[in-house]
């Protein structure tokens, strides 16, 4: 397996949840210390020596695209606009129609974790997986479902979302092999959490990777909240 320099930002979400803070435009461009979250995304990649992003966009797109005008990066972009909202899963498999090699990490454009990519692209290739998930630990926690691995970090359950003293949670960054959609008959719109990770948890390769660098999803107003505090002396 060649080195994995590609990457989907999945970029189209309408923001529902914050929406009494970010109105006019997707998630990923809301302005998080006065930048867009997505340009944090793009720097992290950059430094991760990622080659090529495909941005994954939907609601609002033209905002993005407007956007990547100003942009001078060290990858090359290329973008798939939804003409209809696909689902996770359709997302992913409509941006991988743009992905040159045989896997690509996947990203949420409204969470930043800092995860090391080479190293998680190792234990992707030394566990052969279809599929590898960052898992991150987490304590005190509601807003997740947690994840149950087995001692050689195959995934071996999802749980759904209730508190949880500490656990495992899904982080939102993924290494897939580009022909587990082939094999897969999903169809064009399918979430890639129930219809692929839970739906095939038994017969497809889904491994768990921890990494405890900094997290957060920008997906509600609080953590939206804490990202202007932290980005402030953190970048």
């Amino acid at each position: 397996m060649k080195n994995v320099d590609e990457c989907i930002i999945l970029a189209g979400g309408f923001g529902t949840r914050l929406q009494s803070v970010v109105s006019d435009v997707p998630k990923s461009m809301a302005l998080v210390a006065n930048r867009p979250f997505l340009e944090y995304l793009f720097e992290y990649l950059e430094q991760q020596g990622i080659k090529h992003v495909v941005l994954s966009l939907g609601y609002k797109a033209d905002v993005v695209i407007d956007w990547l005008k100003s942009q001078q990066r060290k990858f090359d972009i290329s973008y798939q606009i939804e003409e209809t909202p696909l689902g996770t899963g359709g997302a992913i498999k409509f941006a991988f129609e743009k992905i040159q090699g045989d896997s690509a990490f996947i990203i949420n454009g409204d969470t930043f974790f800092d995860v090391n990519l080479n190293r998680f692209q190792t234990f992707h290739k030394s566990s052969d997986a279809d599929i590898s998930i960052v898992l991150r630990e987490m304590s005190e926690f509601d807003r997740y479902g947690s994840v149950n691995i087995a001692s050689d970090n195959r995934i071996t359950r999802f749980n759904e979302k209730k508190y949880c003293k500490s656990g495992l949670i899904n982080g939102g960054t993924y290494l897939i092999n580009k022909i587990t959609f082939e094999r897969l008959n999903t169809g064009q719109q399918f979430s890639f959490e129930k219809d692929v990770l839970e739906a095939h948890i038994s017969d497809i390769q889904i491994y768990g990777h921890i990494e405890n660098g900094y997290f957060i999803d920008i997906g509600i107003p609080s953590d939206f909240e804490k990202a202007n505090l932290d980005f402030k002396s953190k970048f």
